[in-house]
């Protein structure tokens, strides 16, 4: 059994890559960072005009047709240069919940405007601080109208529609529904929310009879949800282990270039431990990111296991990677003038984005006890 990407797949990779590396140097997230520019509108649109905002999109709606591991390559692509882009909400996000829950119409309607980049789409999930659950989503549809709030959306302030977890009458897990709101149109209202990093944008949205449809049956949103979040958590995996390989070259770079006492840094053995224990974590997150690309791709069984593993250990070696690579760098790490700080804000946000590690702790622990069980 290979569990390689194929050459064509790689070649993908590499064209990403060399884009990425003359588009989208450090100084287009410091760009971002510095001003209030929402995205990189110029590394947007050379993704748009590969192709690659339609990549798992079939062709009858106008994409490419490819499929999971194509964008798990782009993803981790995207990652290594922490690109200001709002890619993972249109894509990962609101194209793969209407490709997979919409109905014919709405496919129609919305996945070739998505694949060709003439819109942004995202997710607007969470009501708050705390974690989302069946109990506490308020924002409640009915009469075709969507009445609520949410904070905080990914990209919420440029998107031109959502997909939007709604109260949609009932108890429990049947009251969830997903409906689509064209965030254009009259009763949304939006406001910038500060993130720790604002090269990824953040917005709070606010619904007052903002027309809307059911993506789907009602009654079966808290299920789609999910699907669509463990597929999002691989690809959010990838992203994060493309981050951590930057962070950990960034370190090694570094530590050879920098003397201390008449020696490179990086022949002392404090240093070297560093950057053994990031390429442990990296090692660790890549090989989950990897099985779960292969769940996600075939749709396996164990996709619910894979891609809370691919989370966890994601979020933990970025996060690790991008600490430590800091602290190699010292004091002028610390310093706004570094680039370390774009990995370590980028960290920090993709470990949170579709819910804390602990969350998918408690998930990949209620999963495995469930299928034990059974």
């Amino acid at each position: 059994m290979n569990f390689d990407f194929s050459d064509d797949q790689k070649l993908l990779k590499e064209q990403v890559r060399k884009f990425l590396t003359d588009k989208c140097p450090y100084s287009v997230p410091r760009r971002i960072l510095d001003s209030d520019e929402p995205y990189a509108k110029e590394v947007w649109q050379g993704l748009v005009d590969m192709g690659l905002t339609g990549t798992a999109i079939p062709e009858a709606y106008g994409g490419l047709g490819l499929g999971a591991l194509e964008l798990c390559v782009i993803a981790e692509e995207l990652g290594r240069a922490v690109a200001p882009v709002p890619f993972s909400s249109s894509v990962y996000l609101a194209s793969e919940a209407i490709k997979l829950f919409g109905t014919e119409q709405q496919k129609q309607n919305w996945l070739p405007k998505l694949a060709s980049g003439e819109i942004i789409g995202t997710l607007a999930l969470s009501e708050g601080l705390h974690a989302a659950s069946p109990r506490n989503i308020e924002t409640a549809f009915a009469g075709g109208k969507v009445n609520g709030e949410k904070v905080p959306v990914a990209d919420g302030g440029v998107a031109d529609v959502a997909v939007v977890v709604v109260n949609s009458g009932g108890t429990g897990e049947q009251a969830i529904s997903l409906a689509i709101v064209d965030l254009r149109g009259a009763g949304v209202s939006r406001e910038d929310v500060r993130t720790i990093d604002p090269t990824r944008k953040h917005a709070h949205l606010t619904f007052k009879d903002a027309p809307a449809e059911l993506m789907g049956p009602a009654g079966q949103g808290w299920s789609q949800l999910q699907r669509i979040l463990d597929g999002a958590a691989v690809l959010f995996a990838f992203e994060q282990v493309g981050g951590t390989e930057a962070a950990l070259e960034m370190a090694r770079d570094y530590s050879l270039e920098r003397y201390a006492f008449g020696r490179q840094i990086g022949s002392y053995q404090a240093i070297k431990h560093k950057l053994a224990d990031i390429y442990v974590k990296k090692e660790l997150a890549k090989s989950n990111a990897y099985f779960g690309a292969m769940m996600l791709n075939d749709e396996g069984s164990e996709l619910p296991e894979a891609a809370a593993a691919s989370r966890i250990a994601g979020s933990e070696g970025y996060v690790f990677a991008a600490q430590e690579s800091l602290q190699t760098h010292g004091g002028i790490g610390y310093t706004w003038e570094a680039n370390t700080q774009f990995h370590y804000r980028r960290a920090k946000l993709l470990a949170l984005a579709l819910g804390a590690p602990i969350q998918w702790k408690e998930k990949l622990v209620a999963r495995l006890e469930a299928k034990n069980a059974a």
